[in-house]
């Protein structure tokens, strides 16, 4: 599965199903909305507000757009951005998508060391993904680089919303 599709997917099941148990309203809710119209430059719109006010799923899904380039044109840089500003507020799904960012190299310098970390920490917070990029990291990471990084999630602290 390549990382356009996995992304697509992911947003859509945000939309869809992570919505439907909890309730929404403002720009979040008008934003799942227009995503399900498929206008996605609406939906990015709202989303945008919601994240300029510090929701941390808001934040996620901005990353995700502009990783996906939905609604907005492609931008790494900005991806992470967004990415950054959800998983330091603790968001799980956010951190796994940074540990790939750190991982891959996009949006941001390659870093073994730092992706490892946000894996670790999205693995904590029980994200699959997360557990699956700490595999990935420790094929390519030495021992005593697995534990430095593993003493940077350890001494990681998310900021308070």
């Amino acid at each position: 599965m390549n990382r356009c599709l996995i992304l697509t997917l992911a947003i859509t099941l945000l939309i869809f199903f992570g919505s439907s148990s909890t309730s929404y309203s403002g720009p979040m809710q008008d934003g799942f909305d227009a995503y399900k119209r498929e206008d996605f430059k609406e939906s990015f719109k709202y989303f945008q507000l919601a994240a300029e006010q510090g929701d941390a799923l808001a934040q996620l899904l901005l990353g995700l757009m502009y990783d996906d380039g939905k609604g907005i044109i492609q931008d790494y840089t900005e991806a992470v951005k967004w990415y950054r500003l959800s998983a330091e507020l603790g968001n799980a799904s956010a951190q796994s998508n940074l540990g790939l960012m750190y991982a891959e190299g996009q949006g941001v310098a390659q870093d073994y060391l730092l992706a490892y970390m946000w894996f670790d920490l999205a693995s904590s917070n029980g994200s699959k993904n997360g557990s699956e990029g700490l595999k990935m990291m420790e094929n390519k990471m030495s021992l005593p680089q697995i534990e430095k990084a593993k003493e940077m999630a350890r001494s990681w602290k998310p900021n308070k919303k």
